[in-house]
């Protein structure tokens, strides 16, 4: 007989857990339907063991140059087995924690393959999920709303296609169990540039290939500027304007070596092993959408601002329905659907006004529009900027490069966009995304006390700088 609920999930990640623990807060039923593990990409083979594998390369970097801070530590060398055992050490504490709010919260949990099978035999407006068990059982569930929530993959590119060895995803690369000696990034946008960061810090020999005329695309161009030299700076090999020519990939037992198009001229490459970082496609196969009025569109479903798709009942949140493919952003959209669904009256947060980080060395942040991007809106915009360099703070961290830039309307006043690079921006760009849902303008968050030293300053500073206010200037 098919269980009845309010709220069936498919997908546990970030975007989905949330959705439920909000759903269940709000004294609805809820299911669960997970097919691997509870926290999805970003708990298991994303966001966090990559950041972990990011703050030991970050640790073993400084401890090697600890001689400027006055610590002679002697040989300093890297236990790589022990910084994956940290990794998993790390994944296995946060997901005991997310079975643990499943169970608080009573939500049901059904580790298996979900699929729509339609409308509720009982009600035409209700939906029903078919779901395959890991041991082959088959369980039926209707809801009175269904929440899509099941992520994305690494996308690949044809000639380019992984064997877990020699040409590698982010997944295989997560799995690693030593080091290469030198490795071909394929790919400049987030997931690139932080392996890229962190396999330098642990003193693999890295090439990163990009095919648009700059790291980071969709950041300010200023920041991508800043990055590019500070890898140069850090002996990263970095091409931009570069194409992989794919049929010029040959594997072997050595390694992998290719040509790129680079302005015109061919480059060969070599290295140990290639990662293809060049970005991620949804996961909408094998959902029965095809039993639904569900609308794809370019490889994603489409839904309105309150992420409902055509069939009111569903709604889609996360990696799913394009768009940042943040984890954050997926649980503000999993508590943004259930509240609409429940009646709770909901505030939409525009995708621009959504953070962004990066947490690569040094770590990057942005929130709003990037001075380009606002000026092909029409904004007529003013500027304010502030180098870490006179910061005290970043001067006693050692870590003084980059820059805090923000850009506002030159009419109204209002805060248009925060992009920052620099030591640690990602703990503090939430004040700037603050600013412009209250829409404060950078007088007031300039003029807000900041203690020093602190590296928020520089913060202050650059709002301050955009009416020529900074005292840094």
């Amino acid at each position: 007989m098919a269980k009845a609920y309010d709220f069936v999930i498919i997908g546990g990640g970030p975007g989905g857990y949330v959705a439920a623990i909000r759903a269940a807060q709000l004294g609805r039923s809820v299911a669960v339907v997970e097919r691997d593990k509870l926290g999805g990409t970003c708990l298991h083979r994303g966001c966090i063991p990559s950041k972990a594998l990011l703050r030991s390369a970050e640790v073993y970097a400084t401890t090697k140059a600890g001689e400027a801070y006055g610590v002679e530590t002697g040989g300093v060398s890297l236990n790589f087995p022990r910084v994956l055992e940290r990794k998993v050490q790390i994944v296995d504490q946060l997901h005991k924690g997310v079975e643990y709010l499943m169970k608080k919260y009573k939500i049901d949990v059904y580790h298996g393959n979900g699929r729509v099978i339609g409308p509720s035999i009982f009600s035409p407006k209700s939906g029903s999920v078919a779901v395959e068990l890991h041991g082959g059982e088959m369980e039926t569930l209707t809801c009175t709303n269904l929440i899509i929530a099941t992520g994305s993959r690494p996308r690949m590119l044809p000639g380019l296609e992984a064997d877990g060895t020699r040409i590698m995803t982010s997944d295989d690369a997560l799995a690693m169990e030593k080091l290469p000696k030198s490795i071909i990034i394929v790919g400049g946008g987030v997931i690139g540039v932080e392996w890229a960061s962190m396999l330098s810090d642990f003193e693999v020999e890295v090439t990163v290939v990009e095919y648009a005329d700059r790291l980071l695309p969709q950041e300010d161009h200023e920041i991508s500027r800043e990055l590019e030299r500070l890898f140069k700076k850090r002996k990263i090999n970095v091409l931009t304007g570069a194409g992989v020519i794919a049929e010029s990939v040959r594997k072997d037992e050595k390694g992998v070596a290719l040509e790129v198009n680079h302005k015109g001229s061919a480059v060969k490459l070599e290295a140990e092993t290639m990662l293809v970082s060049v970005g991620r496609q949804a996961n909408t196969e094998g959902l029965g959408l095809e039993n639904t009025d569900v609308a794809v569109e370019n490889g994603v479903i489409k839904v309105n601002e309150y992420l409902q798709t055509k069939e009111p009942h569903i709604y889609a949140i996360g990696d799913v329905i394009g768009g940042l493919q943040l984890a954050h952003a997926a649980s503000h959209e999993g508590i943004l659907a259930v509240e609409h669904a429940c009646g709770v009256e909901t505030h939409v947060v525009p995708q621009h006004q959504i953070p962004r980080c990066i947490y690569s060395r040094p770590e990057i942040a942005s929130v709003g529009w990037t001075e380009a991007q606002a000026k092909e809106l029409g904004y007529e915009v003013k500027v304010g900027k502030i180098s870490f360099k006179p910061v005290a703070k970043a001067l006693v961290y050692g870590e003084n490069d980059g820059f805090v830039k923000v850009v506002a309307d030159a009419k109204s006043g209002d805060i248009l966009g925060v992009h920052m690079i620099g030591p640690h921006v990602t703990d503090y760009i939430s004040e700037a995304a603050l600013a412009q849902l209250l829409n404060a303008t950078p007088w007031e968050v300039g003029k807000t006390v900041h203690p020093h030293p602190s590296l928020p300053e520089a913060l202050a500073e650059a709002m301050l700088a955009v009416d020529g206010r900074s005292v840094s200037l």
